[in-house]
């Protein structure tokens, strides 16, 4: 008996990121960030499914983790910016058992993203949770 997995979100970091760099690239201060955005837009890829999440990255995609919901003990949404917060995008940062943290930036619908892992993590069962975590929800 197979385990199906449902896909929550596929694809690319959210396009708003790449246009909000773009036109701020005007100042020539803000030249490494565009790039940084536009190496993002290129080759980060991210997939949420039922059971786990994956972020493809990396020099030409290369590099790719798999975290399942077990080993996340922390999900913090941060809005990327004014922008971000208008369109719905924004950075995950997950804590994993191991203190390993995990940044994911310019996640499309961010919030509802963040809620599903934090639905999964509960639903993976109460040992997975840290007492510290629990007690600051």
């Amino acid at each position: 008996m197979a385990i199906q997995e449902e896909v929550i979100y596929e694809g690319r970091i959210h396009p708003g990121d790449l246009i909000t760099n773009t036109v701020l690239l005007v100042t020539v201060i803000w030249l490494p960030i565009w790039i940084g955005s536009l190496v993002r837009w290129i080759f980060v890829r991210y997939r949420f499914t039922n059971l786990r999440l994956s972020v493809e990255g990396g020099w030409m995609g290369r590099d790719r983790t798999d975290v399942t919901y077990k080993e996340i003990v922390e999900v913090k949404d941060v809005p990327a910016s004014v922008v971000g917060g208008l369109f719905g995008y924004g950075t995950l940062l997950l804590v994993l058992k191991d203190g390993a943290r995990l940044e994911l930036k310019a996640v499309p619908k961010f919030r509802e993203i963040a809620d599903r892992i934090r639905e999964r993590m509960v639903n993976a069962g109460p040992s997975t949770i840290s007492n510290k975590t629990a007690t600051k929800r």
